[in-house]
């Protein structure tokens, strides 16, 4: 197929399109959310910590419609925070946009929180308490010492869970519905596509993720190394 018909095909342009605009929700809440955990989680040892740590890790361990479920349970209609929300904010988390950013979020968030908790618990502590022996506060120890000291695993982490984010199937087909122009990302579009024999869209998709995959990871090599 051409390239000028690839992308003006509306089965290939709407998943591309719906995919972009979940990454530029899901991305900066990696940046923001996922890096603010994992230095809470590797800065502090409570029971509170121990159990948000378990909660974030979730998604590692549950198979992904099984945590799916479990976000359908909470958000939906009938679910213990779908009607709250629906009520106080006129939001309904599933079956559109929202749901599928939320299911790219959680499960991408352990590996952008991982990374950073693991590089916040270990040698980065000796300086961070130097700093604070020097009378930094917790915002300058933040931003002067440990986000240039965890820089590389910030970037791992980044990389990590955005190509898990966008390559998610489960939590997304539980929360968004796979509806068709609405909810389908590329990720299930590429499965629509192999369900319904059309293999050569099914390819195009799959080479589209796959460029875009490594793309971002020779782009953040070379952050990585400058």
């Amino acid at each position: 197929m051409p390239i000028a018909e690839v992308f003006s095909d509306p089965g290939i342009r709407g998943p591309l399109v719906l995919t972009l605009r979940v990454s530029l929700v899901a991305v900066p809440l990696f940046l923001t959310v996922g890096v603010g955990l994992g230095y809470v989680l590797g800065r502090w040892r409570s029971s509170l910590a121990a159990a948000l740590d378990f909660a974030v890790s979730l998604p590692m361990v549950f198979p992904p419609i099984a945590t799916g479920f479990g976000l359908l349970l909470l958000f939906g209609n009938r679910g213990v925070i779908g009607p709250a929300l629906r009520g106080l904010f006129g939001m309904e988390i599933v079956f559109g946009f929202p749901g599928v950013a939320l299911a790219a979020f959680v499960s991408g968030l352990p590996l952008m929180v991982k990374p950073v908790q693991a590089a916040v618990g270990g040698e980065i502590s000796r300086y961070t308490e130097a700093a604070r022996v020097l009378g930094k506060n917790e915002l300058e120890i933040f931003f002067q010492v440990v986000l240039p000291l965890v820089r590389k695993n910030i970037l791992a982490g980044l990389f990590l869970s955005w190509t898990r984010s966008i390559g998610e199937v489960g939590v997304t087909l539980m929360l968004g519905g796979n509806i068709v122009g609405r909810t389908n990302t590329v990720s299930l579009e590429i499965y629509n596509s192999v369900f319904t024999g059309d293999y050569e869209r099914a390819a195009i998709l799959a080479g589209i993720l796959g460029l875009a995959s490594l793309a971002a990871l020779f782009t953040l090599r070379r952050l990585a190394v400058s």
